[in-house]
């Protein structure tokens, strides 16, 4: 199933057309948040300018904001192979897990385990640590092996017990490009009768998230890592949602979804995340949204694994670079992690914006990952391929690190 051409997708994207020293600009800063195509802010904008209004009163513009938002939600639901019912809108993942962990924990008792893992981006880490002080709960974190980047199953397996009521987990490290087993990762979790968090922000801009394979209870992403604006969406299995006591003003709606969705919400970037949704169906044929989402995954899938080894295999051919993370080859994403010998990854990421290329450094909250690496000070250089990543630019960062 062949979906649109580079050329045809770059197209939708003005701030391709952006030069830097008379380079037009490689954005390999993907992990860090994508740029957004014309129909994304388009949605945005048409929102404003012709449907703006608070939703569920009886008025033409609030009737307009609340169908659109149902409709955002049936976006949604197809992406995550969901119901409508169980997605819920918010600020971005952090603030999102934020409120789910502080709902969650008011059901848990002093000596009850969260197993979180040392591979993770902080927002998955830090609102669940923090419900050691709060409620008394016992934190366990799983570890990834430094060579390969790849999660300790072992020693999370030895971490489950019956204590076990959260297992918080990434299904794609942002700093390495790990892809997790979540899949099996739930079905143990289950086992001994634990809820499954899961952050996709970073699996979701290269692979489509299906929870009913995952099997798990919850999952969060950032529509902003796909193409979308600066915007957070969860899923919920809905009897989980109905019953969870999230913190919400009594006059509030109790009925899930919207009991999780806390103070009148960005109306604006929901329509722009179910564009950036509808974008990506768009690159491919199919019979309904779900299937265009398949298919352009697939093949997007395809075009990211060969950029990937690309990359790879250039920066690993060059003295004094090293590279972090799983192999081509391995589950993982299209995004690579690197040092170079002598130079921090800021000092690093300076020199390549002299070629048009940009790249993100330091620990992009994933501060354990680098600092179980000892990288601390110096930090990693991260590139990522994206949809509208060619194979010139991957030639382009390859040249610009060896030059160093």
């Amino acid at each position: 199933m062949k979906i649109k051409s580079i050329e045809q997708i770059r197209s939708n994207f003005p701030a391709l057309k952006r030069t830097h020293n008379s380079f037009p600009i490689a954005y390999f800063d993907g992990p860090g948040g994508t740029q957004v195509p014309t129909r994304v802010a388009e949605a945005v904008t048409d929102y404003l300018f012709n449907h703006n209004g608070n939703s569920a009163w009886a008025y033409p513009t609030s009737e307009e904001t609340t169908d659109l938002v149902k409709s955002a939600r049936q976006t949604f639901a197809a992406f995550f192979n969901s119901d409508p019912n169980e997605v819920v809108f918010g600020a971005n993942m952090t603030t999102l897990t934020y409120h789910l962990s502080r709902a969650l924990g008011g059901n848990l008792k002093v000596g009850d385990e969260i197993i979180v893992t040392d591979l993770d981006h902080h927002a998955n880490v830090d609102p669940w640590k923090q419900l050691e002080t709060e409620v008394g709960a016992v934190i366990k974190s799983v570890k990834f092996n430094l060579a390969n980047g790849k999660l300790d199953i072992a020693d999370f397996k030895n971490k489950l017990s019956s204590k076990t009521k959260i297992v918080a987990m990434g299904a794609a490290s942002n700093a390495l490009g790990t892809i997790n087993d979540i899949k099996k990762i739930s079905q143990l979790s289950h086992d001994v009768g634990a809820l499954v968090f899961v952050d996709a922000v970073h699996y979701a801009a290269h692979h489509l998230i299906d929870v009913q394979e995952f099997k798990c209870d919850f999952l969060a992403c950032s529509p902003y890592k796909f193409y979308g604006p600066h915007a957070g969406v969860l899923f919920g299995r809905h009897e989980l949602l109905q019953k969870t006591n999230f913190p919400k003003l009594v006059p509030a709606y109790d009925a899930a979804p919207y009991n999780a969705e806390t103070g009148t919400p960005n109306f604006e970037g929901i329509m722009g995340a179910a564009a950036a949704v509808n974008f990506l169906a768009s690159l491919a044929e199919g019979n309904s949204t779900r299937e265009k989402l398949v298919n352009a995954f697939t093949e997007l899938e395809i075009r990211g694994n060969l950029l990937l080894a690309k990359l790879w295999n250039g920066l690993s051919a060059i003295n004094g670079v090293k590279l972090y993370g799983p192999s081509p080859g391995s589950p993982r994403t299209s995004t690579i992690a690197f040092t170079v010998n002598n130079y921090s990854s800021e000092e690093i990421t300076k020199k390549l914006v002299e070629n048009g290329i940009f790249t993100s450094h330091g620990d992009f909250y994933a501060t354990t990952v680098v600092e179980r690496l000892g990288l601390s000070e110096a930090g990693l250089v991260r590139a990522g391929c994206a949809c509208y990543t060619t194979e010139e630019e991957v030639e382009r960062l390859i040249r610009s690190v060896a030059s160093l």
